[in-house]
């Protein structure tokens, strides 16, 4: 027989098929099991469409084999009506008798209230199973819930003798550090979060256009700081491939830390997740007022002698893998 961690471990498996896809919903997944076989799956879709149990109960043929089934979930399960009606609702109709939850739901809206409504209908309820993986996989959603504010990643590209860019250049436009298959990487990132922030330097230096181009997804939400709201609007951010958020004087008091202005500011609008991608100044912004989670850094192989140079975080990295000729490193802020 196989394990309830099995089955939990398959379901967060799924639910990472809907990545930059569910937001502002959590990406949930979903596994049935029957006498030890695995007879439904689903997990969350695009947002506005149905919860992963939803999906999972719909994708099982025999729908009487339900009554003798396990339901195995990433989250627990909601109870109130929202876009779509309640997951633990359908459970109950369809008298599962046994649900196995990885963890409980932290938004005030469900928070235990799922668990309590199926134990009151009969089922049986099982909460915790791989708690801290299944809160590791809804990092973005419990971020946004109990920091009240997104889930914040730093990236950047720096050369071997650790700058980010040189100290002038002859024209507009990035100067790469990473290779190819770096960047390409860097817009699958892109597609699986909210948002993108970059600051004015980064927008008049380098003219990005922030957008999906080398990968298949969503363009996040474009967030540029602009203190006095003066880039031109003939610049790459202001087409019309994504909408973006100007970040100025009119929204925020730049006499003060900007970054919890912003991250405030995101929560309000309901960003779930937020990429910062430069330049120094706004990465070290989020550095110093210690908000961030995760920063995953590409170090090139070439050097650069001199320029500007590159933040400096005190973690050390808790993995790291080659791309291509580039170190990637990731670190996290616990």
């Amino acid at each position: 027989m196989k394990s309830h961690e099995a089955y939990i471990k398959r379901c967060i498996q799924i639910a990472k098929n809907g990545l930059g896809t569910t937001r502002p919903n959590p990406m949930v997944g979903c596994v049935i099991v029957h006498q030890n076989q695995i007879i439904g799956e689903g997990f969350t879709s695009p947002y506005g469409g149905s919860h992963a149990e939803v999906n999972a109960i719909q994708s099982v043929k025999n729908k009487t084999l339900l009554q003798e089934s396990t339901l195995y979930v990433t989250l627990e399960p909601c109870s109130h009506f929202g876009k779509t009606p309640p997951c633990s609702f359908l459970i109950v109709e369809h008298k599962i008798p046994c649900v196995v939850i990885g963890c409980q739901d932290d938004n005030p809206e469900v928070s235990g209230k799922g668990i309590a409504h199926l134990k009151s209908a009969g089922c049986e309820v099982v909460v915790g199973v791989l708690k801290n993986e299944c809160k590791l996989h809804h990092k973005r959603f419990f971020t946004f819930h109990n920091e009240k504010r997104p889930y914040i990643i730093l990236k950047w590209a720096q050369s071997k003798d650790g700058f980010i860019a040189p100290s002038s250049k002859n024209m507009q436009g990035p100067v790469w550090i990473s290779n190819s298959v770096s960047r390409q990487l860097v817009h699958k990132w892109r597609s699986e979060e909210h948002a993108i922030l970059v600051g004015t330097k980064t927008v008049t230096e380098d003219n990005p256009s922030l957008t999906v181009r080398d990968w298949t997804g969503s363009h996040p939400l474009r967030i540029v700081i602009d203190q006095k709201n003066k880039l031109p609007r003939t610049l790459n951010v202001f087409d019309d491939q994504m909408e973006t958020l100007v970040v100025s004087e009119e929204i925020i008091d730049f006499e003060n830390p900007i970054g919890k202005q912003i991250a405030d500011l995101l929560y309000q609008r309901k960003i779930t997740s937020v990429i910062i991608e430069g330049g120094r100044r706004t990465l070290e912004t989020f550095i110093e007022e210690n908000l961030w989670d995760e920063a995953r850094i590409f170090y090139g192989k070439e050097n650069l002698i001199n320029g500007i140079q590159a933040p400096c975080l005190s973690k050390n990295a808790t993995h790291e893998n080659d791309i291509a000729s580039d170190r990637l490193k990731y670190y996290y802020n616990d």
